[in-house]
């Protein structure tokens, strides 16, 4: 998949969490119609083992009251804000134990056979890819060895 203007690697964090910018993303750019299609699939919590539900899960919100509130407007810190009011309250130890959870899925876990078909169907089996942000990153485009996001957790 080619990058996608406006679409942050999942490394990135708003406040004290990885991923969340990135759902905030995909919902602002679904709305704009400038969501690719094959991400639309992947949107939302019917499929429980992916990132937008778990990250739902996580803070205790619901993705189709997140999408509400993002749809209201406002900076990524307020809505992680809103997040946190309307949601389960996070301490940094829990969100540490988020962020090390998340970049660090298809590692040797049950992920792992998945993001091995991931980057054979994407052409990326060549790339140096051991966890699903590092094939994210590479998928569109971004080199996550090259900036090491892992190390701004």
């Amino acid at each position: 998949m080619p990058a996608v203007p406006g679409l942050r690697s999942p490394y990135v964090k708003v406040g004290r969490l990885v991923y969340f910018g990135r759902m905030l993303d995909k919902i602002r750019l679904h709305a704009a119609g400038r969501l690719p299609a094959d991400y639309v699939a992947n949107l939302g919590e019917p499929r429980p083992m992916l990132f937008d539900a778990r990250c739902c899960r996580f803070l205790g919100v619901r993705y189709d009251e997140l999408r509400a509130r993002v749809m209201q407007g406002g900076t990524d810190e307020e809505i992680l804000a809103w997040a946190g009011a309307h949601g389960a309250v996070r301490t940094d130890d829990e969100c540490n134990v988020w962020n090390r959870f998340m970049v660090k899925l298809g590692w040797r876990d049950d992920r792992s056979a998945m993001l091995r078909e991931r980057m054979a169907e994407n052409h990326l089996a060549d790339k140096p890819i051991e966890v699903f942000f590092d094939f994210i990153d590479f998928d569109e485009g971004r080199d996550p060895l090259r900036e090491r996001g892992w190390e701004k957790i």
